[in-house]
């Protein structure tokens, strides 16, 4: 696993790559891939660099979690560039050049991704990876 368990700390690895990045010190490749998501996403450069990296982002309050967005797109980069499950990286390629914008592409799929992370947390079970890749399949139509 690249990120811990803990919350503050995976925030904690958010700041630290921006700040190293935007005072242009070197970046590990882990950080780089960070930031490389951090900088597709202006809007969250504030939360990025703020003091309050130990704030709840509710739906109930009309806010979505920067952090987690973040990280699907992280998640997504890396089954596509493991192409796991076997097949991610075709649809990736192929809703990319249907879209013509693969940040584009990423955000569709992480719809897919955090449908079948729900699923699987309110089941208790593991992600259905055969439905996950159905779901992302049907993106490419």
């Amino acid at each position: 696993m690249i990120f811990g368990q803990d919350r503050d700390e995976l925030r904690q690895m958010y700041q630290d790559a921006w700040s190293k990045s935007c005072d242009a010190r070197p970046l590990t490749p882990l950080e780089s891939q960070i930031v490389a998501v951090v900088e597709w996403h202006p809007e969250y450069h504030a939360e990025v660099s703020g003091d309050d990296l130990g704030k709840d982002y509710t739906p109930e309050g009309g806010q979505s979690n920067p952090f987690l967005h973040m990280g699907l797109h992280l998640g997504i980069r890396e089954q596509v560039s493991t192409n796991r499950p076997a097949g991610i990286r075709s649809v990736f390629t192929t809703l990319s050049n249907k879209v013509g914008d693969p940040h584009a592409a990423e955000h569709q799929m992480i719809d897919c991704l955090a449908e079948t992370l729900w699923e699987a947390q309110s089941q208790n079970s593991a992600p259905d990876e055969k439905k996950y890749l159905e779901r992302l399949q049907h993106l490419t139509l």
